[in-house]
């Protein structure tokens, strides 16, 4: 335990922790190594020079795909992740911010904007997107969230032409993964136990979650589970926890299959590119580790699972994409498809503060404690088991879909604001202009706060690349608000959020607005349309689901990459399993809809490599 007590000193000093949460951290190292039995996988130093399948980035998808694939004894499985292992801060949910910026992040940021406006209050006029660099990915990044998406989402899917991924059809894979800790919901036909994935709510949280419920139920809005039936409603968030820790999927699928002979992990190990052979199958992939550029060959697949920024950017570099672009920097082109387009996220307005009289909050102060720190490490209980958000509610505005079960908004709902800990400030690339006019006269407030999003945005952006170069990160458009209609239902859900503060569950605890005005909005009365419109534009935010870029639908449409068994069109041995296939975004938090496509890409593979064998088709 000492060396890995040096590391983490090291590792601390880096994201600036104090002594307590170092001590609490300490002290999860401990209790893992005599507790948890599973241990971390093995980096694989020797590497076979040819593999049965190949499965490049093991995130949220990737992890998956090879855990399962690797349940073949016979087909050898190779996972080539870009990063290093997860590690002991990333356990603890209340620090996940503080994962951002740090090593295991790739520190992506938006191109700043050309066709729309978005972004201005932050340095540079560009937007800060963290992804995984590590095995696990984003889900070692992300706030936990475990939420499904609205089961017409899918049928819409299928609707397009996406044989096989409809509501009833992906519903199984959903269920595969989990091990719901909570008996209500386990009982029900939406959830299961028994899977990788430990799903559960959060065992601590403060008092202003139950008031964010009853609030719900005072503007007309079930308390139900949204990953349910319906999802319209409130509801305490459901999370990817075990044991008052996170749940990765590094964690979930990687750890307990780690022994098995026919997979290897070789982390810290960059793919640069796809290779082909004359006949436009995918032969195998270039990679960068230790500083030299290696090749490992492939006999039957490479499953690119690296995200939709780095899915796009490998299958560019590789050959395959728009045709003009792909001229601009010499790559000579395999396959001619709309690869980077389609870029989807959730967006809405960072920062939306409510103040209260009452000492019901969370802040850095008050919740870095000893007292704390030991009942999170002895106890696996207390704040340092909480991601922060505490509710999510799906809400209708006056725009969304007739039936009412189709909310086009969502709700993030927080006990802390931008006051809270200095690390919001860092993670988000706020301006001092924004943040000392906005934000510093709350110093020792009590806030809380809601992230208005929009579910299914119009408005969509592109991934290119600046430079042949892999190592050179590609330039991301999201062209957010481009399309009047999203920032029409983003003014919408803004005025549902006051809603919710002048509920009398919120009134109790003296909550009003935070009403000082944006800097660059002083023109505009406030809670105008207009006010709203430039502070959206300017506190621009997300909470980073990038999807779309390598679109899955079929041949006949034009801006399709991938076909329904998520085969790359124009070459052979080459399949996209991650958020860049989703032809539209999904309606809540992409991280379970991404592991479901990991779940249903590994049984598309097994099934598409059995039937080819009983026809003969061998190897």
């Amino acid at each position: 335990m000492a060396a890995g007590l040096t590391a983490l000193i090291g590792a601390t000093s880096v994201l600036g922790l104090g002594l307590i949460p170092l001590l609490a951290i300490g002290l999860s190292v401990f209790r893992y190594n005599n507790v948890d039995p599973e241990s971390h996988p093995q980096n694989a130093r020797q590497l076979l020079p040819m593999y049965d399948f190949i499965v490049v980035g093991g995130g949220s998808a990737g992890a998956v795909i090879a855990s399962r694939l690797s349940e073949v004894a016979n087909w050898t499985v190779l996972l080539l992740e870009a990063g290093g292992d997860e590690n002991e801060i990333s356990d603890v949910p209340l620090l996940a911010s503080y994962i951002q910026l740090s090593e295991l992040d790739w520190q992506y940021q938006t191109a700043p904007p050309t066709t729309s406006r978005y972004c201005l209050g932050m340095i540079g006029d560009r937007c800060n997107w963290p992804r995984g660099k590590v095995l696990g990915g984003s889900s070692v990044l992300n706030a936990m969230v475990y939420a499904r998406g609205n089961r017409r989402d899918y049928d819409n899917w299928a609707r397009l032409g996406n044989t096989g991924w409809s509501y009833e059809e992906v519903l199984p894979y959903f269920l595969k993964s989990e091990d719901n800790r909570n008996p209500y919901l386990a009982r029900t036909p939406y959830h299961r136990t028994g899977g990788y994935l430990t799903v559960q709510e959060a065992p601590w949280r403060t008092p202003l979650a139950i008031a964010f419920l009853q609030a719900g139920q005072e503007l007309g809005y079930d308390n139900r589970d949204i990953n349910g039936a319906n999802q319209t409603g409130f509801m305490l968030t459901q999370m990817t926890i075990r044991r008052g820790s996170r749940c990765s999927t590094a964690k979930a699928f990687l750890r307990p299959v780690k022994n098995r002979s026919n997979l290897h992990i070789a982390m810290n190990a960059q793919a640069l590119k796809v290779l082909f052979n004359a006949n436009k199958r995918a032969t195998g992939v270039e990679f960068l580790r230790n500083g030299k550029q290696q090749v490992v060959r492939c006999r039957r697949e490479i499953v690119l699972s690296a995200g939709a920024i780095n899915s796009p950017q490998l299958l560019m570099l590789s050959g395959i994409g728009p045709s003009e672009h792909l001229a601009e920097f010499g790559i000579p082109v395999i396959s001619d498809l709309r690869v980077g387009d389609n870029l989807q996220d959730h967006v809405g307005l960072g920062g939306l503060v409510f103040i209260l009289n009452e000492t019901v909050t969370v802040t850095k102060e008050r919740f870095q404690t000893f007292s704390v720190m030991l009942e999170y490490a002895l106890r696996e209980r207390g704040p340092m088991t909480s991601s922060l958000v505490e509710g999510l509610a799906f809400l209708n505005t006056k725009y969304a879909d007739e039936s009412g079960d189709y909310p086009d908004v969502q709700f993030h709902f927080l006990p802390a604001g931008i006051n809270s800990d200095d690390q919001i400030r860092k993670v988000l690339s706020l301006t001092d202009r924004i943040y000392n006019t906005m934000y510093k006269p709350l110093f020792g407030a009590e806030t809380w706060t809601i992230l208005p999003l929009l579910l299914r945005p119009k408005s969509t952006g592109w991934i290119r690349l600046r430079s042949k170069n892999p190592l050179v990160h590609p330039e991301i458009t999201p062209n957010y608000f481009a399309h009047k209609e999203d920032m029409d239902v983003c003014v919408e859900a803004i005025r549902l959020a006051f809603r919710v503060s002048n509920t009398s569950a919120f009134q109790r605890f003296g909550s009003r607005p935070h009403t000082i005005h944006m800097p660059g909005c002083q023109g505009y009365p406030f809670d105008t349309y207009e006010y709203w419109e430039c502070a959206v534009r300017h506190f621009t935010f997300t909470i980073y689901h990038p999807t779309g870029t390598c679109k899955m639908s079929p041949r006949s449409d034009p801006t399709a990459v991938v076909d329904p068994r998520l085969r790359v069109y124009g070459v052979k041995g080459l399949r996209v399993a991650d958020a860049s296939i989703m032809p539209r975004i999904v309606s809540g938090n992409p991280n379970a809809p991404i592991i479901m496509i990991g779940e249903k890409a590994s049984d598309i593979i097994k099934e598409d490599w059995r039937v080819k064998r009983k026809r003969g088709a061998g190897r």
